[in-house]
């Protein structure tokens, strides 16, 4: 089973095997990778997250006099944590296999954040496409120890609003590769029940190169050295 493991990447898929989650890709603009992160990594990985501090995160956008709420969620604000998991895709071997399977073209880098939802409806996802400067496909993995209601990663056609596909992420360390593309949008759907959901979700990118990314991040980032989510 291909797996990112604190050594890196392991197992690459044959020849076979791309060309079935490639299928899948084109179908339904999305794969699920079951188990992408190894047990042991998850298991070093988990405690960081639950210890925190998660803040408020409110994302907005601004037409004239109307505001957008395009979601709200928790974002975790541990730097150490995040640069670590932002770490484990930036791995050639995996590029290849994710350029593979999507087609997506050269990819630079990958990095996202850790995200939490609660049920109860404070927590909000809207439908927006991520079109935006150098993304090329996006990468959710699930990290909630409990399994959790709701949560769906949707995508529809932005035209008409047709639900092309609905899946649920919810395997410990699984991962969803879905298509960033224009006429597209995908938004995750509210969670439901008791239990949070917890991810970590971000983006491949064209450019630039991890290291690249890595310097700018570190010219960029506040003197807590939090960031931007």
């Amino acid at each position: 089973m291909f797996r990112l493991t604190r050594a890196g990447a392991t197992a690459v898929p044959d020849a076979a095997e791309i060309a079935r989650l490639r299928g899948v890709f084109e179908r339904e603009h999305c794969v699920l990778l079951p188990g992408l992160f190894d047990p042991d990594l998850v298991r070093r990985i988990l405690p960081r997250v639950e210890r925190g501090p998660f803040e408020t995160f409110l994302h907005e956008e601004h037409d004239g006099d109307v505001t957008f709420r395009i979601k709200t969620e928790l974002c975790l604000q541990d730097p150490a944590t995040v640069s670590l998991l932002n770490l484990v895709p930036n791995d050639p071997r995996f590029f290849e296999v994710v350029e593979a399977i999507t087609g997506c073209g050269h990819i630079g880098c990958f990095h996202g954040r850790v995200y939490r939802m609660l049920p109860g409806g404070d927590h909000h996802d809207s439908w927006h496409d991520d079109v935006f400067e150098h993304r090329l496909v996006s990468m959710s993995v699930n990290l909630s120890p409990e399994r959790f209601q709701g949560g769906a990663l949707r995508i529809r056609e932005g035209r008409t609003g047709r639900v092309l596909h609905e899946v649920a992420n919810t395997g410990l360390g699984d991962a969803i590769l879905f298509r960033i593309a224009p006429g597209l949008e995908h938004r995750v759907a509210d969670v439901e029940g008791t239990v949070p959901k917890t991810a970590y979700a971000g983006w491949f990118e064209s450019e630039p190169d991890f290291s690249a990314w890595v310097r700018q991040r570190a010219r960029t980032q506040t003197p807590s050295g939090s960031g931007p989510c």
